[in-house]
């Protein structure tokens, strides 16, 4: 009894560990009862904020504790959605987002106004600023497509890049009405905030990634990384709210200038999106819940029909332009449904418009009571609005992202029956193991759970007796920092005469298709170890090796550069080394530049053509002038060099002088050299790519696999 009297337990809750506490069985029980019912656990965490709140049980109120985390979970909502985007993809569909864009935002826009001004009999500014909710629109279901692995889908990089314009320009709406209202729409409010918004954007996108790219390369900690990043969330949204927009708006640019530093397949992404799945969103989305107010649906009839009306309309207009985007585009159905269920989804900015068009007066009642540009039931019908489109949208994305991941998936398994992806990460050296994994992840082409394995190869006759307790605790961190990136990772500790031979059994026994191997960043590569490599790596490894020296994280790298010497198009290892380049690409969103003869550079366009990333293609015939090349390197550039070996068609005799070439010009920056694969189907200094055999494994991996082996059979 006397516990019960220190504690507090009346109604609602005052005690922040007992609320704090409500809340996280909140999150943790509603997925988890919910998906018995098959109902979204986003739908499920509102409905549970709306059971808990002041309008259903009173457990909780949406106090400042609620409103500051709800804000921070919208916020970490629109950086996911920046960050996730594949920038090249984004680049390729552009104007895409932008019809997108224009389409989301008039369609519901004509919707409004003639749904206020004819049905509602609303005034034309109260119809006009009624509209501009049903343009705008808040991702809310968009965790739901990291779950089905589709975040990267053609169709969601145009739903992400049309909310940034239709959101915008509903924000822009509300602004001039706002002005109108105080009657200070004049043209130096136009020159402030064309001014303002300018230098905004330079900043987030100019500024940030320059500041990113400093302090990953120079801090390491992985707690310093992801506070970092949420400095530089809050930072742009920030800025935004300084420039007169919403923070909202400079969270989505904020996730875009920090796209290229943080991978997909990076422990620090895997950090952020854990973090904000767990606490952020869930914490913003029971916040929303709390806005809702059942007994609206039995005590004013005017909010039945206001939320009724804005629904159906706010619907049928979102759908009509999801409608449409695909029509145009010629998107399937169920790309159709993640646009349509992205963009139906209400709550961000029309919270924030409603609020403001509630607070704004126009005038009074003959009784004293004040006229309200949106009166107190388009506020109500608004919350009810937010409530049965985010239903709509987490059903819909739900369906869409499924359908679209069973294809993948279907796909995928009946391409990767045999010569599956295996790479093999050789490890001696406790200092390289993190940048060793991190290329492997970022090399990766499927989605095999045991395509990476972590090698240490010990001399059988080592005296040394602390060798063995060394090589596990390397081993170990390998493990440690693949399983923060959520991928697995096997582990081997081998015996054999020597390091060389053991790595080379190791390779033929498990089939490698990929071997990975590094070079201390103190040390200089000398002439001896590149013909050692050449003898005991190029001429008996059938797997195609890369040769890592890390001198910054590679996630801030800024170009890779790729030196190829004549006729390497000739060779069947080419189509190989090229695949695990272009996912360099893909995974990182750094820039590829290659470097070779024409008839090299003409077939890797054919790849380009089909499989677009940010890429330059410059000609270049001789390694004789290699080190003039050292004048357009840059200090966050990485150089790729292809070797070559006597008696093949790509054959250099000055490959001896890149040890020099490296150690005097190129001292300061990360390279990775690139041992090809050999067969015996070399005649006459060329390969016969019709032959089926060659480029099969290509064909098990991705559509990009199937590209390049395409591309290489036709030329």
């Amino acid at each position: 009894m006397l516990l019960l009297n220190i504690l507090d337990t009346s109604l609602p809750f005052t005690n922040p560990v007992l609320k704090f506490l409500v809340i996280l069985i909140i999150i943790l029980l509603a997925p988890i009862l919910l998906n018995k019912l098959r109902i979204p656990h986003i739908l499920g965490l509102i409905l549970a904020g709306a059971l808990i709140g002041p309008n259903g049980f009173n457990l909780l109120l949406r106090d400042s504790s609620i409103i500051l985390s709800g804000t921070a979970g919208l916020l970490y909502i629109m950086f996911l959605a920046g960050l996730e985007i594949d920038m090249n993809e984004f680049k390729k569909n552009k104007f895409k987002s932008l019809l997108f864009g224009l389409y989301t935002f008039s369609i519901p826009m004509i919707f409004g106004v003639l749904v206020g001004i004819y049905i509602l009999k609303f005034s034309v500014i109260t119809s006009v600023l009624l509209a501009s909710m049903f343009a705008s629109h808040t991702l809310i279901a968009y965790p739901i497509l990291g779950r089905f692995g589709v975040a990267k889908n053609r169709a969601v990089n145009i739903v992400v890049g049309g909310t940034m314009i239709t959101d915008t320009l509903a924000l822009l709406v509300l602004a001039i009405i706002v002005g109108m209202t105080k009657g200070t729409t004049n043209t130096v409010f136009w020159i402030k905030l064309f001014i303002s918004v300018i230098i905004f954007g330079f900043i987030v996108l100019h500024v940030f990634p320059i500041i990113g790219r400093w302090f990953l390369k120079r801090y390491q900690d992985h707690i310093s990384q992801y506070i970092f990043v949420l400095v530089m969330l809050f930072l742009g949204a920030f800025l935004a709210e300084v420039a007169g927009i919403e923070a909202i708006i400079g969270a989505l640019l904020s996730g875009f200038a920090l796209n290229r530093l943080i991978p997909a397949t990076s422990p620090l992404m895997n950090r952020i999106e854990f973090v904000g799945n767990a606490i952020f969103i869930p914490f913003f989305l029971i916040g929303v819940g709390m806005l809702l107010d059942f007994r609206a649906f039995f005590t004013d009839m005017e909010t039945i029909l206001v939320a009724i009306v804005m629904s159906i309309a706010v619907t049928l207009a979102k759908f009509i332009a999801a409608w449409s985007t695909q029509k145009t585009f010629k998107f399937s159905t169920d790309e159709r449904h993640l646009i349509f269920g992205l963009s139906i989804a209400h709550a961000a900015v029309t919270l924030a418009t409603v609020s403001v068009g509630y607070n704004i007066i126009i005038g009074e009642t003959e009784t004293g009571e004040p006229i309200r540009l949106l009166g107190e039931s388009i506020l109500n019908g608004t919350i009810i609005m937010i409530l049965i489109t985010c239903t709509i949208s987490t059903f819909v994305v739900q369906k869409g992202a499924r359908n679209l991941s069973l294809l993948q998936f279907t796909a995928k398994d009946k391409e990767n029956t045999g010569n599956e992806e295996k790479i093999v990460v050789a490890i001696n050296n406790i200092e390289t193991v993190e940048e060793l994994i991190s290329l492997s992840t970022i090399f990766k082409s499927t989605e095999h759970k045991n395509s990476l394995l972590a090698l240490h190869v010990l001399r059988n006759d080592s005296t040394d007796v602390d060798a063995e307790t060394r090589a596990i605790k390397i081993l170990d961190k390998a493990i440690h920092i693949a399983s923060a990136t959520d991928m697995h990772l096997n582990k081997l500790l081998r015996y054999d005469l020597n390091i060389m031979n053991g790595i080379l059994n190791v390779a033929k026994e498990q089939k490698a298709t990929d071997l990975i191997l590094g070079l201390h960043v103190k040390k200089h590569i000398s002439e001896s170890f590149l013909g050692s490599l050449t003898e005991g790596v190029l001429s008996k490894c059938n797997a195609t090796s890369f040769i890592y020296k890390s001198l910054q994280p590679i996630a801030t790298i800024k170009r890779h550069i790729i030196i190829m010497p004549n006729n390497v198009e000739n060779e069947i290892g080419f189509p190989f080394w090229l695949l695990k380049v272009w996912n360099i690409a893909y995974n990182t969103g750094a820039k590829l530049i290659f470097y070779g003869t024409e008839q090299t550079i003409k077939v890797i366009q054919n790849v380009h053509e089909e499989h677009p990333i940010d890429a330059d293609f410059i000609t270049f015939n001789s390694w004789n002038n290699a080190k003039t090349l050292s004048s357009n390197i840059k200090i966050d550039d990485n150089l790729i060099f292809i070797l070559t070996r006597k008696d093949e068609p790509s054959y250099q005799k000055n490959i001896k002088n890149i040890s020099i070439y490296l150690n005097r010009y190129l001292a300061s920056n990360s390279f990775i050299l690139v041992c090809p694969i050999m067969e015996n189907q070399v005649n006459n200094n060329s390969v016969d790519f019709n032959n089926p055999s060659l480029l099969e494994p290509l064909e098990k991996l991705d559509e990009l696999g199937k590209t390049i082996a395409r591309v290489f059979r036709k030329k």
